[in-house]
C-alpha cells in the first residue's frame, strides 16, 4: 500500500527536478559545475534507458540490474573500438564495439544512487529500488551480475529447512499469537518454487488463492496490470492450507495473506528477514545467502535445466517476452559436462523391434 504522500512521478520529471537541485548547489559552491554536468549527463541516460514516461516508483531492483548493464554496454564514443581500451569478446566492460569502461560504468551506479537517495527522502518512491539490484560496479572489470541462484543442493536445503518449520516450532515457547513459523515457511516455499517477485508475494491477499479441479492456484497481480494464474506444487498448497487454517493471525489486516504477528501486512523488506531466519536452520555446507530475488532467479533456472518448457517458465515468472528469461537463466556448476555426456546425437538406440 503507497503511502499519501508518495509522489508518483515519471522518471523524465523525477529527473529534471534532480537536476534542477544538482545545477543550484554549483552556485553555493558545494558542487562544481563540471561534476553537476556529469551528474545530468547520468540521469539523462537513466531516463533514455528506463523509459521517460516509467513511474519511478514502479522501477525495481531488476529493472535497475537492466538499466546498468545495458549502460555497460553502450558504445563509448570517446574510445575507437581498436584502440587500446577494446577488449575480446564484446562483452560488458569494454570490448569490441566500445563498451563502457569501468570507472565510467562505476561512476554511472553512483550518479543513478544519489538520484534514488534522494528520490526515497523526497517521497518519490517507496523503497530504493538500489538497495534491491544486485549488479555490483568494480573498477576492475566493470559492472557484473553476481550470481544469484541456488544451487540445487543449496535450494533443496533451504525448502527442507522451510518445511521442518512448522513442526520443529511446535514445542518452542512463546505466545501463539506472535508464532510465525508457518508463515516464514510459506514464505519461503512460494519464492523458492513460484519465483514470485517480492512486490507480487507481500500484495498478495487470502482471495487471490483458489481451487480449480482439486489444484490449487495463486492468481498473482504482477507488473503493468497483468495477472496470471499460477498451479502451486502439492507441498506448497498444503502449508498454504495449514497456515490458512492455525497459523495466520487473526484480527489482522481482513485480505492480506502475510501479516506480523500484530496483524500487520508484511512489507517487501520483512522479507529478507525471514529467509535468513530460515537459513540459519539450514546445514552450513548447503547454506549460500540469497535474496528474494535471488529465488526468482533459482525457480528460473531450475526450470529451465530440468528441460521445462520455456513458455511454462515465462508464464510462471508473469514474463510478457521470452526473451527476458535470459537475464534469469543462471550457470550451474557441472551442468555443461552432465549435456555432454548425454549428447543426443551419441545416445545408443536400443534394439530393433523382432531383432
Amino acid at each position: 500500500m503507497r503511502p499519501a504522500e508518495l509522489n508518483r512521478l515519471t522518471v523524465a520529471e523525477a529527473a529534471a527536478r534532480y537536476v534542477e537541485l544538482v545545477r543550484a548547489r554549483t552556485v553555493t559552491g558545494s558542487l562544481s559545475p563540471s561534476t553537476a554536468e556529469v551528474y545530468a549527463r547520468d540521469v539523462a541516460t537513466l531516463v533514455d534507458l528506463a523509459g521517460e514516461a516509467t513511474v519511478l516508483d514502479d522501477l525495481t531492483g531488476e529493472d535497475v540490474d537492466a538499466i546498468l548493464l545495458a549502460f555497460a554496454r553502450r558504445p563509448d564514443g570517446r574510445r575507437s573500438p581498436t584502440g587500446p581500451g577494446a577488449g575480446p569478446g564484446g562483452g560488458v566492460g569494454g570490448g569490441v564495439g566500445g563498451g563502457q569502461s569501468p570507472s565510467s560504468q562505476a561512476r554511472f551506479r553512483r550518479s543513478i544512487s544519489a538520484l534514488f537517495k534522494h528520490a526515497a527522502l523526497a517521497g518519490w518512491v517507496q523503497v530504493n529500488p538500489m538497495a534491491l539490484a544486485t549488479v555490483t560496479a568494480r573498477e576492475r572489470g566493470g559492472l557484473r551480475p553476481q550470481r544469484r541462484a541456488l544451487t540445487r543442493e543449496q535450494a533443496e536445503g533451504l525448502i527442507v529447512a522451510a518445511q521442518a518449520l512448522p513442526g520443529s516450532g511446535a514445542g518452542e515457547g512463546g505466545r501463539r499469537d506472535q508464532r510465525t513459523e508457518l508463515r516464514d515457511a510459506l514464505i519461503v516455499l512460494l519464492l523458492a518454487t513460484v519465483g514470485p517477485r517480492v512486490s507480487e508475494l507481500v500484495r498478495a491477499n487470502v482471495e487471490d488463492f483458489f481451487t480449480n479441479d482439486g489444484v490449487r492456484y495463486w492468481r498473482i497481480f504482477g507488473k503493468g496490470g497483468r495477472t496470471r494464474d499460477v498451479p502451486l506444487p502439492d507441498d506448497v498448497a498444503r502449508v498454504l492450507q495449514e497456515y490458512l487454517a492455525r497459523g495466520r493471525q487473526a484480527g489482522g489486516e481482513d485480505k492480506a495473506l502475510l501479516l506480523s504477528w500484530r496483524g500487520r501486512r508484511l512489507a517487501r523488506g520483512d522479507v529478507q528477514a525471514v529467509i535468513d531466519r530460515v537459513q540459519r536452520r539450514v546445514d552450513p555446507d548447503r547454506r549460500r545467502s540469497v535474496t528474494p530475488h535471488g529465488l526468482r532467479h533459482t525457480t528460473a533456472t531450475h526450470l529451465l535445466a530440468d528441460a521445462v518448457d520455456m513458455d511454462a517458465v515465462r508464464r510462471v515468472l508473469g514474463h510478457s517476452d521470452l526473451s527476458t528469461l535470459g537475464r534469469y537463466r543462471d550457470e550451474l556448476p557441472g551442468e555443461l559436462e552432465v549435456a555432454m555426456r548425454t549428447h543426443p546425437l551419441l545416445r545408443r538406440p536400443g534394439p530393433a523391434a523382432g531383432s
